[in-house]
């Protein structure tokens, strides 16, 4: 896998660009949007330090695959945080008898 990516490099850099801009959005992302060339400033940065991941992936270091082992646990993380939400719903539509006398 790692010479297939290292042969199409094309593939290889939209592969970094796509995890590198989900996981700024999910981890780094503040709750207020960014003025417009601020945000095309961001953009061009992590289109700049994508090109230079890729350039490390073509040099036979596992980039690509340390970027989806970290995106696996993030959407492990959310699917568990969703778990936890539609348990504590569950949990809250109960009646107070049912809670109290613990079922």
């Amino acid at each position: 896998m790692q010479a297939w990516l290292s042969d199409h490099k094309l593939i290889s850099y939209l592969i970094i660009l796509g995890f590198t801009i989900y996981i700024f959005n999910k981890v780094f992302r503040a709750q207020q949007k960014l003025p417009l060339f601020k945000e095309i400033l961001v953009y061009a940065l992590i289109a700049f330090g994508s090109f230079v991941l890729m350039i490390l992936q073509v040099d036979k270091l596992p980039i690509i695959q340390c970027m989806g082992v970290a995106v696996l646990m993030m959407l492990m993380l959310r699917g568990r945080q969703l778990y936890d939400k539609w348990k504590d719903n569950k949990a809250a539509r109960r009646s107070p008898q049912e809670a109290e006398s613990g079922k």
